[in-house]
């Protein structure tokens, strides 16, 4: 090396790359993406159970308050990736996704304990934030561990497992509020404290995962990610009871002198990878407008436009979530064949061209309550494949060192823009009372939809069935 550091070289990568699908892919799968499925749960449940905390005598929450213990997860949904995911990238994975998880379970628990609207505020705020750093930190281990033939597809498919959340927690808020199975003012605080018991077997299962070789390896620890890669061949071995693939040709020379990554990293984000920066940001603005708006404004269509019955919004939402799951995991393949350009453009440009056509049958009145439904499951089903792709998209586009800070900086933008300017933008179309005005809000999100398709068609890039290292070499390579 020209500066005179010290580096070693290592096969890490392929030898992952190229391992047969395992018990141990499975374990990987389960025991990290159920992040996504505790996250549908949590956003469903509130929203699921505000009759039972405003009918509390103990609660006694105004439907403004409901509404701002929303607003608490979503800021410190933000705030946790943002903290955690640096120190993710930091500190190691394995660590932050034990601590993740525990913030969680701890949290959601006391939000079934609550005694008035402050603390539960402030407890949802402390479930957001375990939440959203899992989103860092799970994201980046997953794509680290899962071989790049099988990436795209694993990494939707548990991205858009959020949507079999929501159906749980769609279907468990009516257990536990039938008073004939235990009083109102129990089962409010049983659904927290249920999602609080799940965390603890995610916990559990957690202790069998090593931490990312690939983190270890860009840390100045190449020891460690070589014993640790060895014990996943022999698991691997024995799990198969079948020989392993032999090594692919090449191996990575990187860096010894590792301090910090974060500050060459912020400025990669900027000069060095500048496209897939402004894909990243396109690609997760238009989908968070898009589904935010939307879905958090479901109900008060349905209601107000439908005259459904408040109580039966759940049996609505309930198809509709389950086409955002078999979105992703019908069409994740495609995205590991055809292509992410190809699969990625498609995606979001057709779900934004049906969005407006549908928002055009609104406005004619020539739907009815199923119909609609039925129209938003249909583009739900292309748009939930399109918004996993840009959290795949993000993950797999920057370096190793600043992976998990990288999804979490796209992570709080996304969620900031659509949790923000989303439903407040259609909740004041909707007190408009004019289906026209309402057209115009699925305008904007079908037009952000088919924008981001169209730039998604001159800047993705080809990453299907390549190593994360090809994609984007990490910034303690040497020869750079």
């Amino acid at each position: 090396m020209s500066d005179g550091a010290d580096f070693y070289v290592t096969n890490v990568p392929n030898r992952l790359d190229r391992l047969p699908w395992s018990r141990f892919h499975w374990l990987v799968i389960i025991a990290l993406g159920i992040a996504w499925i505790l996250d549908g749960l949590e956003v469903t449940v509130v929203g699921s159970l505000a009759g039972a905390l405003a009918d509390s005598p103990v609660m006694h929450l105004t439907g403004a308050q409901v509404g701002a213990a929303a607003s608490a997860y979503l800021v410190g949904a933000v705030a946790g990736a943002l903290f955690f995911g640096w120190l993710t990238d930091r500190l190691g994975r394995k660590k932050l996704f034990t601590i993740t998880v525990l913030v969680y379970l701890v949290a959601t628990i006391a939000c079934g304990l609550s005694w008035n609207f402050w603390s539960f505020a402030v407890f949802r705020m402390i479930t957001g934030a375990g939440i959203g750093g899992e989103y860092a930190a799970v994201n980046a281990t997953i794509q680290e561990l899962i071989p790049a033939r099988r990436r795209g597809f694993t990494d939707l498919v548990v991205n858009g497992s959020f949507w079999l959340g929501a159906a749980i927690g769609a279907l468990g808020a009516y257990v536990v509020l039938d008073p004939a199975i235990m009083p109102p003012e129990i089962g409010w605080r049983a659904a927290f404290i249920i999602g609080g018991v799940l965390g603890f077997i995610v916990l559990f299962l957690r202790q069998f995962l090593p931490e990312s070789p690939r983190w270890l390896m860009t840390h100045g620890q190449p020891a460690e990610a070589e014993r640790i890669v060895s014990e996943i061949e022999v698991r691997i071995t024995r799990e198969t009871g079948k020989p392993l693939p032999p090594v692919p040709p090449g191996e990575l020379r990187l860096r010894t002198d590792i301090k910090s990554w974060f500050r060459p990293g912020m400025e990669a984000l900027i000069t060095t990878y500048r496209t897939q920066t402004w894909l990243g940001v396109t690609l997760m603005a238009a989908q968070a407008f898009c589904y935010n708006a939307v879905f958090f404004t479901y109900a008060l269509i349905l209601t107000r436009f439908y005259r459904v019955a408040s109580g039966h919004v759940g049996l609505f939402m309930l198809p509709f979530a389950i086409g955002n799951f078999l979105g992703p995991l019908i069409l994740g393949r495609l995205f590991d064949t055809v292509g992410r350009r190809v699969m990625i453009t498609v995606t979001y440009a057709l779900s934004g061209v049906l969005m407006v056509l549908t928002g055009w049958l609104f406005v004619l009145g020539w739907l009815d309550a199923v119909q609609q439904t039925l129209a938003w499951t249909v583009i739900f089903f292309i748009a939930s494949a399109a918004a996993s792709s840009a959290y795949l998209t993000v993950g797999e586009s920057f370096p190793l060192e600043v992976r998990a800070i990288a999804i979490a900086l796209f992570y709080a933008f996304g969620t900031g823009v659509g949790g923000v300017a989303g439903p407040s933008l259609f909740g004041a179309l909707i007190d408009t009372g004019s289906r026209l005005s309402i057209f115009y809000g699925y305008l904007l999100g079908g037009g952000l939809m088919v924008l981001a398709g169209i730039v998604a068609a001159r800047l993705a890039g080809n990453a299907e069935r390549r190593s994360l290292e090809d994609v984007a070499p990490p910034l303690s390579a040497v020869g750079r």
